[in-house]
């Protein structure tokens, strides 16, 4: 049988670190989990740990590795270094143990799942030795949704349910990777399609790309109005940020104008005119191009 070790009351780091092998290490995957009270482990005793040269250990008929506890190969307490945790330290083992990690061929899928993990684990890192307190305004409200305050709450919610809380975040954890690569793969999209142009209320950006997540991202990266066509559908969508002086009424009469068999939905923001949604697939596409939006939006 093979099995995990991690401590009771498991943090970030510590189910991370589960997370990272029953997902990423080859035959790892239905590992069971135990929990022991930290620093503890199962097995030998502590003075034979530091001859370990693998964190898999043979124990009695099993095949265990030890998590953030037990003084092992994958327990960073002995490491007085804030870029290290327990993730950080599986992550580089599973890393090198997954051959979809070591091939000089890598598809853009893996490039992006590779890239995505090792920013996700670097966050843990800077968790698990409290640097949100150097977060932008970090007594805000909105912090709580993060997956720390989440596991806070499950620990009050269902106290000693270690279980629970590990298989719960390791599904968070799941979807958090995929918006991750999502996030990746849009940054890529941004540098090597983006079109930058400007307007009177400030710098945009148009893309041709089927991922959404470009209009977000680029609004983060101070873009006042950005429009992204789907090459697939044809479907444009326009925005611009909130609170903002944009008012697109005028946008949307032009392209009425130019495109009138299109459906153009203003919303009441006035910052956003779509073309073309999956929440309404009634609407028709424009056969108006990325270049024919831009130089509507130039003109204002």
């Amino acid at each position: 049988m093979k099995i995990i070790v991690t401590h009771n009351a498991p943090d970030l780091d510590a189910i991370t670190s589960v997370w990272l092998i029953k997902r990423f290490l080859p035959g790892w995957e239905d590992a069971q989990l135990q929990f022991v009270p930290a620093g503890e482990r199962i097995g030998e005793i502590k003075s034979q740990i530091s001859n370990l040269k693998s964190p898999i250990e043979k124990i009695n008929e099993d095949e265990v590795i030890h998590v953030d506890t037990g003084l092992g190969p994958l327990d960073h307490h002995q490491i007085a270094s804030d870029k290290v945790c327990a993730a950080s330290l599986t992550w580089d083992y599973v890393k090198s143990q997954n051959p979809a990690f070591n091939k000089t061929d890598e598809s853009d899928r893996v490039k992006h799942k590779e890239e995505a993990l090792g920013r996700m684990v670097g966050v843990v890192v800077d968790d698990d030795h409290f640097k949100e307190i150097f977060y932008p305004d970090p007594i805000a409200d909105y912090f709580e949704f993060l997956l720390q305050g989440v596991i806070d709450g499950i620990k009050l919610q269902k106290p000693g349910d270690d279980k629970y809380c590990a298989e719960f975040v390791s599904n968070c954890l799941d979807a958090i990777l995929h918006n991750f690569e999502n996030r990746v793969w849009a940054e890529e999209e941004i540098k090597a399609k983006g079109r930058e142009f400007s307007t009177g209320w400030g710098k945009g950006l148009g893309v041709e790309t089927i991922n959404d997540d470009t209009i977000k991202l680029a609004q983060k990266m101070g873009y006042t109005v950005v429009v992204r066509r789907d090459p697939r559908k044809g479907y444009v969508r326009i925005k611009a940020v909130p609170g903002s002086s944009v008012d697109l009424t005028p946008v949307c009469e032009r392209l009425k104008k130019r495109d009138p068999q299109a459906t153009w939905f203003l919303h009441i923001s006035k910052k956003m005119l779509l073309n073309g949604t999956a929440k309404n697939p009634k609407m028709r596409p424009t056969t108006l191009s990325l270049d024919d939006i831009i130089n509507v939006l130039k003109t204002f």
